[in-house]
């Protein structure tokens, strides 16, 4: 059965929506009240559309199977789920889940409840700190606070820690895992290792993690206990970092998130907005074991003439639509906003390969291929 989704929001978790549905043959109507939205192109129709209170889901929605947001705006998500109440259109969206993950100290308080572990929260610990705002997700609004003159310098009013999280700043790699299910019937997905850049975004997802066995089977029994005790229905990740051989749990978001869903399908064939279509359409998952059947390396980059640069992925929005090129400079995929004639331009490279050091050679070589192209008038696609 065909499935029509309407995706509404076209930024990065658009990006990401649309081209899993994509992926899975679905037809996809975008909406965004951004007219070069970086999503904007990876859709078969786009609508260019503010939604309000007052906007008719009945023009909008005629023919769509099932809404998707890609945003965490709480006024517009309050407008879409009346939007699914009124059609009957469902919303491959919790609501209630979201509220909880989408506040670090509710979240925190579901971990403490569960019995697992976090950085320590100041001032029960040393500096360095990180500072978070407390309804915020990814990089945005992050500082670090490395001595009590930053903290007092930083934040001045002796109450500007109460709407913020504020704990032990942990050195270690970083790793993502998603669950999808419904209470009692959960399926943990791939672990993958995060990258990030000086300003703490990511840059950079890899599969397989290099975690080990035992500590894969520990985040996984963390993640499900979670979503069991949020009651969740439909998708989160789980956040997390590796600090002196614990793991330790960051944050954890019940939404569709960027970059590790497009990583994960290229790595385990599963492509996460098609089973939340199983989900919320048809009210049951496959709860399938996870195999990684091919290694990735999924990364953002920016190149001005001969200089590429890796960055987190804040550099692909504001660049206008993007597009999406199999084979271009021998990467496997790249979503990007390129055109021979530009001098400045970003990209998302999509590697695949048997293994990892198979992915850094020919990561290499796409290197190569791209300062290579500098002046060049025709696409160079393999």
């Amino acid at each position: 059965m065909s499935i029509s989704v309407a995706i509404i929001g076209g930024n990065l978790q658009g990006v990401e929506a649309a081209y899993l549905a994509k992926k899975a043959g679905w037809e996809v109507l975008l909406v965004d009240e951004n007219a070069q939205a970086p999503a904007s192109q990876l859709c078969d129709r786009f609508l260019p559309l503010c939604i309000g209170s007052k906007t008719n889901p009945n023009e909008i929605l005629k023919d769509v199977d099932l809404i998707l947001p890609a945003l965490e705006d709480k006024p517009t998500l309050d407008i879409l789920q009346a939007w699914s109440l009124g059609t009957g259109i469902p919303m491959a969206f919790d609501m209630e889940a979201y509220a909880i993950s989408c506040s670090k100290k509710t979240s925190n308080q579901v971990f403490k409840e569960v019995g697992i572990t976090t950085p320590n929260a100041w001032p029960q610990c040393d500096f360095p700190i990180v500072v978070k705002p407390d309804g915020e997700s990814g990089s945005r609004g992050v500082k670090i606070i490395r001595d009590e003159e930053e903290l007092s310098s930083t934040f001045p009013a002796k109450d500007a820690l109460d709407q913020r999280v504020a704990q032990a700043y942990l050195e270690g790699p970083a790793y993502s895992i998603e669950v999808m299910g419904l209470p009692g019937h959960y399926m943990p997905l791939l672990v993958t290792e995060l990258q990030m850049d000086p300003e703490y975004d990511c840059k950079r997802v890899k599969a397989p993690s290099g975690l080990d066995a035992t500590q894969v089977m520990a985040l996984e029994q963390m993640v499900r206990c979670v979503a069991e005790r949020i009651q969740l229905k439909g998708l989160m990740d789980m956040e997390v970092i590796l600090h002196k051989g614990q793991l330790k749990v960051l944050e954890i978001d019940a939404r569709l998130p960027s970059q590790t869903p497009t990583a994960v399908f290229h790595a385990t064939g599963i492509n996460m907005v098609e089973r939340l279509g199983d989900l919320f359409l048809a009210g049951k998952m496959n709860i399938d074991p996870v195999t990684q059947t091919q290694a990735v390396i999924y990364e953002h980059i920016r190149v001005e003439e001969n200089d590429i640069q890796v960055a987190g992925e804040h550099i692909m929005t504001g660049v206008g639509a993007l597009k999406r090129y199999p084979g271009l400079f021998g990467a496997h995929e790249v979503i990007t906003n390129y055109h021979p004639a530009l001098n400045e331009w970003v990209a998302t490279l999509i590697l695949t390969g048997t293994n990892m050091e198979a992915l850094y050679g020919k990561r290499q070589e796409v290197y190569n291929r791209i300062r290579n192209s500098a002046g060049k008038n025709t696409l160079d696609i393999q």
